[in-house]
């Protein structure tokens, strides 16, 4: 599963993921990742949340981005979501086409039972036709 939080540069998207993430831990059974493009919100994550700054990786493309979700979930069997704050640079897609990749994180996300919640900087009406369902907030 795929929630999305959508929006121009600027409109509070990190804020909104954080509020989820912070509030999700209590009710969480299982483990809880949250991937950013630096470890500028460390402070802000609740200390059960494993944060993970994504620039330190050698990632050049949105299958290496896949592969790394994939690497992951192999290693924490009781992941129970993934929180991607700033997706479209992290998953190496800013400016290109984000279906194929959402797509095969809904994948993921079905095969695993792990939910994933992903902010973006995209408008709500450039979001691809597919996804729209799956968009939980457009600032």
């Amino acid at each position: 599963m795929i929630e999305l939080i959508v929006g121009l540069k600027g409109k509070g998207k990190t804020k909104v993921i954080l509020d989820k993430v912070n509030g999700s831990i209590k009710e969480a059974s299982g483990n809880i990742v949250y991937l950013d493009k630096n470890g500028k919100h460390m402070y802000e994550l609740n200390n059960k949340i494993r944060l993970i700054d994504v620039s330190g990786y050698p990632i050049k493309n949105a299958d290496e981005f896949v592969g790394f979700i994939c690497g992951i979930i192999s290693q924490d069997h009781d992941l129970e979501a993934i929180y991607l704050d700033s997706f479209l640079p992290i998953s190496k897609l800013e400016g290109k086409d984000v279906t194929d990749t959402l797509e095969q994180l809904k994948a993921i996300g079905s095969s695993f039972n792990i939910k994933f919640v992903i902010s973006m900087s995209l408008d709500k009406a450039d979001v691809p036709a597919s996804l729209q369902d799956c968009i939980i907030e457009a600032l």
